[in-house]
């Protein structure tokens, strides 16, 4: 039913888990696709060549997005591969997994999770408004956390909360050229970022608290991207999709 044939896309983050699922679909679905990505450069190149066979245009090209060139060249670099610039997915970002106490946190780690979280969206996310097509899609990936608070990782709470409202600000900002802007926002996703703080004991406790009974797969997030990327989703702006299988009900 989503056909998104002749549709050109960016998708940051793009090597490994919810990127690549989220690229791997929008191929799928027709769309010629950018990943982006920052070192694995080995894994994005993967994931294009997993692209390619659904008979689409699929590139990737490295960059450091927390540093304005580096936004801007992936960006560019989508013109030039691309010609142009219909839909885009920010899914780039970090995830500490220490848990630390604010009293206790250490300036690095503030800072770092803002500018990866927060600075790299926005250089991004910038510079893709100035280009997306009118009718364009964007949809920019957030947390639960984002909504209810994350304790003991109050920084990464507090990034996922300034993408929600980027989110709701830029919906406004963009309808006049009926471009959308919405975010899906995942809970426990099965995913390498998340894998070493996945140890048996709090899989077991982590299953419990969702209604559903099981974490996520990327794939279970890539599904709900794709559908606010399609035509189906051509009235919804400004929203955030929860994905968590009832862990967090709200909205």
């Amino acid at each position: 039913m989503i056909d998104l044939s002749g549709k050109r896309a960016l998708v940051t983050g793009g090597s490994r888990g919810i990127g690549a699922a989220t690229a791997r679909l929008l191929a799928r679905a027709g769309a010629d696709v950018m990943v982006g990505y920052r070192s694995r450069r080995d894994a994005a190149e993967r994931v294009v060549e997993e692209l390619r066979t659904h008979g689409v245009t699929a590139a990737a090209h490295g960059a450091d997005l927390t540093a304005r060139d580096g936004a801007e060249s992936l960006v560019e670099a989508t013109l030039r591969t691309l010609g142009g610039l219909d839909l885009f997915v920010g899914n780039a970002g970090v995830w500490p997994e220490e848990e630390v106490p604010l009293a206790e946190m250490e300036d690095e780690r503030w800072i770092r999770t803002m500018r990866e979280n927060v600075d790299a969206l926005f250089y991004t996310t910038r510079a893709v408004a100035r280009v997306i097509s009118d009718r364009g899609r964007i949809v920019l990936v957030s947390s639960t956390a984002g909504q209810r608070g994350e304790a003991y990782h109050a920084d990464y709470g507090t990034s996922k909360g300034a993408v929600i409202s980027l989110t709701k600000s830029l919906a406004v900002e963009l309808a006049p050229r009926d471009v959308t802007v919405n975010s899906v926002a995942p809970g426990w996703v099965d995913t390498e970022m998340v894998a070493g703080a996945l140890t048996a004991d709090v899989r077991a406790r982590v299953h419990a608290a969702i209604p559903l009974g099981r974490i996520a797969s990327a794939e279970d997030i890539a599904g709900p991207i794709v559908f606010l990327c399609s035509p189906l989703a051509r009235h919804v702006t400004g929203e955030i999709l929860n994905v968590n299988g009832g862990s967090v009900l709200c909205g």
